[in-house]
């Protein structure tokens, strides 16, 4: 079968839709399917490899044409919502955040074209389809890191995908969702041969494993784990604040949004669920008549209210609060500072860390922002899409992660998509933070898919770091999730409300926690060797 027929583009496209829907589309994932990610590569693997001819570079590029296919496929089904996104909050036309979009897509689909580059160039190297089979899976987390460390949007890691399963996640607080994408890709693998071998020997034995492998793991989503001890209590605001308005509450109206805030803020009597916010799913009522628990840490979250770190109005309500309640408070606002040497000023997305006694003792500003939502990258080559950032302006990058810490209690706080990027979430634990802490708006997503894409990739870095995640949103989903990276609570999406939430504080650090991405690093290292000595092979082995 030519690489380049009609059935190897097929294979292509069925590989990206089954990937995609490995993948929350609009609402939480169903187990049936996660288990898409243990065969969604097979139909790839076949188009690139169940040719017998030579790997010459013709044959090369070709492979890479069609990796490249199924990567903007791909980044199409799961990042659709860009679109929306920039159309309905950038004020874009419908024709040009469709652009965009399709330029994204282009774009970051070479990582998938550079995953069929490798194993093309390894098969050069290797000269045999079994060993081509067993690197590819290190070929596939070399690409992984490479989409993380060069163009920061690591977003949707293939072991994203198996969030639920509590037997495969044990690999994260040691390689992280790289070692999960591993397995996921090495049974893919195993699944490829039984079409890529003869002798039904060969044939079968792989697919078997595989299938046993599968049918072993897939008990992980059906794993009870005991619930974790959860002693301590914190309240989550969920203001609910319209991503498209102005909400400039001018004159006294900020006082009467702040007071009823506050207000909302200390009412520990709000429904909540018991897990993720399903359809159909009852409602937990606390009993308001209940002894009133000990607050121990207040929660705004990154929102379009127009809270400016340096405003004393909104200063003299977070004091009261934190006074108040006699709780720290962390509060997601905007810092203007005016930098030394710099002849503007600087705007930062922060947190504000507040004392019991009402002080602002800290800030940690946002390091890693987003493109075309906090700052234009490119922006004399990209003018035209200066308008998304007319709500927020175009901000600076925070230089340091902050632990803030009270009462012997460190808290790891990160924003928004902050959450994507596992290496850097691990430092704030590695610095001794024991609680890790997410303020996030969400309302720019609309309901689409990316609000629950979000939200597991920010439970995969609870099971990495083996912390309790407080996740505090403007609009939903507002959520505790434990350090097997279950949703033990949940606030509905899309209503104004505050969450009780229990957690707990942990002190012990994880393999990963202390050591990153060393496993993802001996992949990349594999790959470059095994890119290498494909590349100057001068002669081209058999299949």
């Amino acid at each position: 079968m030519p690489a380049g027929s009609k059935l190897s583009w097929l294979l292509v496209v069925e590989s990206a839709v089954l990937l995609a829907l490995a993948f929350p589309v609009a609402g939480p994932l169903p187990f049936w399917r996660a288990e898409l990610a243990w065969v969604g590569l097979v139909p790839l693997l076949l188009a690139l490899l169940v040719r017998k001819d030579n790997f010459a570079w013709p044959r090369v590029a070709r492979n890479t044409l069609l990796g490249y296919f199924c990567g903007i496929l791909w980044y199409g089904g799961t990042c659709y919502w860009i679109q929306s996104t920039m159309h309905f909050y950038g004020n874009l036309s419908p024709f040009v955040a469709a652009i965009l979009l399709l330029l994204f897509c282009f774009f970051l689909g070479l990582y998938f074209a550079l995953f069929a580059l490798l194993v093309s160039l390894t098969h050069r190297a290797t000269g045999n389809m079994a060993w081509t089979l067993l690197l590819t899976p290190f070929l596939w987390v070399a690409m992984e890191l490479a989409c993380a460390r060069i163009t920061s949007f690591p977003w949707n890691q293939l072991g994203d995908s198996q969030i639920d399963n509590l037997l495969l996640t044990r690999l994260a607080p040691w390689i992280g969702a790289y070692g999960i994408s591993f397995v996921l890709v090495a049974a893919n693998c195993a699944m490829a041969s039984f079409f890529l071998f003869r002798g039904w020997r060969a044939r079968l034995v792989s697919p078997m494993l595989a299938l046993a492998l599968i049918a072993g793991l897939y008990r992980g989503f059906a794993i009870h784990v005991a619930e974790e001890p959860a002693p301590v209590t914190a309240m989550l605001l969920q203001p609910n604040l319209d991503v498209g308005s102005g909400n400039n509450w001018a004159g006294e109206y900020f006082d009467i949004q702040m007071q009823h805030f506050a207000a909302l803020s200390e009412n520990v009597c709000n429904p909540y669920f018991a897990g993720l916010p399903t359809p159909g799913m009852p409602m937990v009522h606390p009993d308001c008549n209940s002894p009133r628990p000990t607050i121990h840490l207040i929660l705004w979250p990154e929102s379009p209210a127009p809270y400016e770190d340096s405003d004393p109005r909104f200063r003299h309500w977070i004091s009261a609060l934190a006074e108040d309640a006699r709780a720290p408070m962390i509060v997601g606002d905007i810092a203007v500072v005016h930098e030394p040497g710099e002849t503007g000023n600087s705007v930062y997305n922060s947190a504000a860390f507040v004392a019991p006694d009402g002080t602002f003792v800290g800030r940690y500003d946002k390091m890693h922002l987003v493109p075309f939502g906090e700052y234009v990258p490119f922006p004399d080559l990209l003018s035209f899409a200066g308008s998304l950032t007319t709500e927020v302006g175009q901000m600076t990058h925070g230089k340091r992660r902050v632990v803030f810490a009270v009462e012997q209690h460190r808290y790891g706080t990160f924003i928004c998509y902050e959450s994507i990027f596992s290496d850097e979430v691990r430092q704030f634990v590695k610095q001794g933070a024991d609680v890790l802490v997410n303020v996030s708006d969400d309302g720019w997503y609309g309901d689409t898919s990316a609000p629950w894409q979000h939200l597991n990739m920010a439970r995969m870095r609870a099971i990495e770091n083996d912390r309790w995640l407080l996740r505090d949103t403007n609009s939903g989903i507002t959520s505790v999730i434990d350090p097997y990276g279950r949703v033990v609570q949940s606030s509905p999406r899309h209503f104004k409300t505050s969450l009780l939430a229990h957690f707990n504080y942990v002190s012990r650090k994880t393999f990963y926690t202390r050591h990153g991405d060393l496993f993802a690093w001996l992949c990349a290292i594999i790959a470059i060797v095994l890119a290498v000595d494909g590349a100057f092979q001068n002669h081209h082995r058999p299949a």
